[in-house]
């Protein structure tokens, strides 16, 4: 039980986080206060970061299966970005979901990416220290 609560927590987090920052970045009207681009690459950058360090603070706690783990969490984080999104974000933004998917949601592909990256990588050097 204590797993599913930390991937959800990470999850909702990995959200919360950059969805809080982009509140500063835009006017009450829904316009950007700095160039487009520069919001679009500070919100990139801000999110891989939260990822990176929420997916080593949740292998930390695992001590096998690193590519199952790092399979299951990124489909769930990436659920759960998608499922925050389409319930909050797109709402607010009046954007339609093909919009949406070609602007925002498929960056989310990221996370499953990472994730599976990282449970690999553990994997093959847990593998590799248990032969030495």
């Amino acid at each position: 039980m204590r797993r599913i609560s930390k991937i959800a927590g990470f999850g909702f987090l990995i959200w919360l986080i950059p969805f809080v920052t982009s509140c500063f970045l835009y006017s009450g009207e829904g316009e950007p206060l700095i160039d487009i681009f520069l919001v679009k690459t500070i919100m990139i950058v801000l999110f891989s970061i939260m990822g990176a360090l929420l997916l080593i603070l949740y292998f930390k706690g695992i001590a096998g299966n690193y590519l199952k783990e790092g399979i299951i969490v990124g489909l769930v984080w990436l659920v759960i970005n998608w499922v925050l999104d389409l319930v909050v974000l797109v709402p607010i933004s009046k954007m339609g979901i093909a919009t949406y998917f070609a602007q925002i949601g498929l960056r989310y592909l990221m996370i499953p990416t990472m994730s599976i990256a990282m449970g690999y990588l553990v994997e093959i050097k847990r593998k590799g220290e248990t032969k030495e």
